[in-house]
């Protein structure tokens, strides 16, 4: 066998060289190194096999990342859920591996963001791999099926956009009598994180279908009275509505009030108003009113009053997370107190009750926490606005019942799966891997 022995094969014309013929093979002997430059091609036109080959990372990865293809990635998500962006260019052959270093996959998710191509032939979809020891071998095909996978055990594949929800209404009115009036009960909180309404605990997040938009209501609180009358105004409902979807939370109630006509006439009154948190009784003449109810799964009731004294006041609006206090012979009641929720990314308490009046220089109730408007010897506190709270009561020298705060709705999605198609100006933060999107006022989310 003859051998040719040289530093550098050039072609002799243009930039083309073509070793042997047709049928010929060219071997390289066990040990040798076919080194392929940085920046250099190697293009598989033909049948070859063997050429493909996976570039294991060595850093684990503990948070949210940007694939790349030819790269395998082990990912620990212990601490939390973690979102995998795809390449936003592939081309046919590219293959990514990621695998569950912790066995933890079931606890806090893993999610694919498509970056724009295709996955198994959808345009958008949710990704997430539910399942502890999890290993996803993915191969992008072209832009018709777009990434398939080779292996993945299983995954939640779903047309939707999962959603976490506070819907907050608006809250009652305090009372305004020609005696006294309790403190009005705050909007009802439902609530898919940590924490809803009346101790309840929290709901299902919802997969919502993807262009399909969220319409929003915010709950206005009830709006003030100068009217002697025996029941002042309950909030309004929050909701968030969509095709197949309704939720909603129940405005407060408004507090009982108490008239000169009802006591000359021996009428024991009328209970305080229910709603999504029950609004606080009234008291007079050694007459005991009784709270309103709050809603299950929403807000506790309103305290009751006194049945007698010379100072005697007015039950508390119920909060969201305790039942307003009852009026003593000398005391308002307080207001029953919020529910904290994080859903923003930051504790917040809302949907507190407000606190009863009390005749002859007694002391009034205080609001409760998350919004609640104190109660008073003269005209009340209003409720907190967007924070759903109750308004404070008025003895019978005020010259209003004191308004309920309106509410709010709060949504948070993936901001991997965040579209930015809102209408109604809602105020739109990020939190970790989340975008959250808060209406104060009407308006819309298209997921």
């Amino acid at each position: 066998m003859s051998e040719v022995k040289v530093n550098k094969i050039s072609p002799r014309s243009g930039t083309d060289l073509t070793l042997g013929d047709s049928g010929d093979t060219f071997t390289i002997p066990s040990g040798g190194t076919l080194t392929v430059a940085s920046g250099a091609t190697l293009a598989n036109a033909g049948t070859a096999t063997g050429f493909a080959s996976i570039a294991w990372q060595s850093a684990v990865k503990t948070g949210n990342f940007t694939a790349v293809s030819g790269e395998g990635y082990w990912v620990n998500t212990t601490s939390g859920a973690i979102t995998v962006t795809l390449p936003s260019s592939a081309a046919v052959g590219d293959q990514i591996i990621i695998t569950d270093f912790a066995r933890t996959f079931a606890t806090n998710n893993l999610t694919l963001a498509q970056n724009g191509l295709n996955f198994q032939g959808n345009s958008s979809v949710a990704v997430k791999y539910t399942t502890n020891g999890q290993s996803i071998d993915i191969v992008y095909s072209g832009s018709t099926k777009g990434w398939i996978p080779n292996s993945d055990d299983d995954s939640a594949f779903k047309v939707g956009a999962d959603i976490d929800f506070l819907i907050l209404a608006g809250g009652g009115c305090g009372g305004f009598a020609q005696y006294h009036g309790g403190g009005g009960g705050a909007g009802g909180l439902r609530s898919s994180l940590v924490n809803t309404g009346g101790g309840a605990s929290s709901e299902q997040t919802l997969s919502v279908s993807k262009g399909a938009a969220i319409t929003v209501t915010i709950g206005a609180g009830a709006a003030a009275t100068t009217a002697s009358s025996q029941v002042q105004n309950n909030g309004s409902d929050s909701s968030i509505t969509a095709t197949g979807l309704n939720v909603t939370s129940l405005g407060g109630g408004a507090s009982g009030a108490y008239t000169s006509t009802q006591r000359q006439s021996g009428d024991t009154g009328t209970v305080s108003p229910s709603g999504g948190c029950g609004g606080g009784a009234s008291s007079s003449g050694g007459l005991q009113l009784t709270g309103g109810a709050g809603t299950s799964g929403q807000g506790f009731a309103g305290g009751d009053g006194a049945s007698s004294g010379a100072n005697v006041g007015c039950g508390g609006g119920g909060g969201t997370g305790a039942v307003g206090g009852d009026g003593t012979a000398t005391t308002g009641g307080n207001g029953g107190s919020g529910t904290s929720n994080s859903i923003t990314g930051s504790s917040i308490t809302y949907g507190g009750g407000g606190g009863g009046s009390t005749y002859n220089g007694g002391t009034p109730g205080s609001g409760g926490s998350g919004g609640g408007g104190a109660g008073s010897t003269g005209n009340g506190t209003a409720g907190t606005a967007n924070l759903g709270g109750g308004g404070g009561g008025s003895e019978r020298g005020g010259s209003q019942g004191s308004a309920g705060g309106s509410g709010v709705v709060i949504l948070r999605t993936l901001s991997a799966d965040y579209t930015g198609t809102v209408t109604g100006s809602p105020t739109v933060t990020t939190s970790g891997s989340n975008t959250i999107i808060k209406f104060t006022g009407s308006g819309s989310y298209t997921p």
